[in-house]
């Protein structure tokens, strides 16, 4: 089992690496075209990934697949093992609903980058180690919650509420668009720790007066001047703001995990199918930004939608064995078909039915 993981950490390891070495080594505005392209080729290995999971768990390569599930534990399958068809099919389901919900982040990176005035030439750069972190960090969350869940079975219910009160939260609570979640945390730096006033190229430190730090203002850029640099012993290291970001970034994808994390746990426990749908939900996230950041404003009803995949994958996880015993045991699929309608129609019905703007006769 574990070489399957060393497999799939290097194999990720390694798209990475051309990601960044190759493709994108130098920094450069990305434009519709190649954001549409990069997301197809990174939404087509997500999904093609579900061919692996089908044959690895139906031969059980390398003891995967031995792991309890409690999502699959029933009278005919006691141990709660996945074969290949139920794995895939939770897979899919899992990258499904953790893609959907990763459009929701991107409208916070989106203010987040307006608010502290990112350089688009810059931006890719910022999204690829704000990945890295955030995978990273579902690692970690992800192995908490099967520990969790392995311990105490009654906390799936917990997590289900968790779901059901979040989507409550985005149906009923209108939030304020021009007050991202990150505004505090950048209030917070601003205050504690010495930040440039002005971006400096690619870099995320610079020390007070070398080259880097008497570097032109970047075009675009709502820092014009560097007086703190400028009138700081020689020497010293600064923060700069496009650290300020990246920082901005994770705390962001921090506060959206609370809530993707217990979505997947409804789908399923093994903590493999966990994982491998998050990440590659969250390695199509850049160019999915890129693709939609200009418009974001036209899906007026997904947060709607999102609220209502949440209710669907709340309510499931806390009647799942109910549902077995009701529905059967591929239940799952009608849980795929659900998610998949609701998200269809949420940006159907925006499109079909765009916001009327005003017009102000005078």
């Amino acid at each position: 089992m574990i070489g399957i993981w060393i497999g799939f950490t290097a194999f990720i390891l390694a798209l990475l690496a051309l990601d960044l070495g190759v493709f994108h080594r130098k920094a450069h505005v990305v434009d519709m075209k190649e954001a549409l392209a990069w997301s197809a080729v990174w939404i087509t290995l997500g999904l093609s990934f579900s061919i692996f999971i089908y044959f690895a768990y139906e031969g059980h390569w390398l003891g995967i697949g031995r792991t309890t599930d409690l999502m699959s534990v029933s009278i005919s399958n006691p141990l709660g093992y996945n074969d290949g068809f139920a794995a895939a099919l939770k897979y899919l389901t899992g990258y499904l609903i953790e893609k959907s919900l990763s459009v929701d982040n991107i409208f916070v990176i989106a203010l987040v980058f307006g608010m502290i005035g990112v350089p688009a030439l810059y931006r890719h750069r910022v999204l690829f180690w704000g990945i890295l972190g955030a995978l990273a960090l579902r690692a970690i969350m992800i192995a908490l919650g099967v520990q969790l869940i392995a311990r105490f079975n009654w906390i799936i219910y917990v997590f289900g509420g968790i779901l059901i009160m979040t989507a409550l939260k985005m149906l009923l609570i209108k939030e304020n668009a021009t007050d991202p979640a990150g505004s505090s945390l950048v209030c917070w730096v601003r205050r504690h720790f010495p930040i440039t006033e002005r971006f400096h190229g690619e870099h995320f430190w610079v020390r007070a007066g070398t080259s880097a730090s008497r570097e032109a203002a970047v075009p675009g850029a709502s820092f014009e001047r560097d007086e703190v640099v400028e009138k700081a012993k020689a020497g010293a290291w600064f923060m700069t703001p496009l650290l300020l970001a990246l920082l901005v970034v994770e705390f962001t994808d921090l506060v959206f995990a609370v809530d993707s994390i217990p979505a997947i746990f409804a789908i399923t426990t093994d903590p493999f199918l966990v994982f491998t749908s998050n990440v590659f939900a969250i390695l199509g996230l850049r160019s999915l930004y890129f693709a939609l950041e200009g418009m974001l404003g036209s899906f007026r009803y997904l947060k709607t939608s999102l609220a209502i995949v949440l209710i669907l994958v709340g309510v499931k996880m806390m009647t799942h064995v109910w549902l077995k015993q009701v529905v059967g045991e591929h239940f799952n699929l009608w849980v795929l078909a659900g998610v998949a309608s609701v998200l269809v129609t949420g940006v159907l019905a925006s499109i079909l039915c765009p916001e009327r703007k005003l017009e102000v006769s005078s």
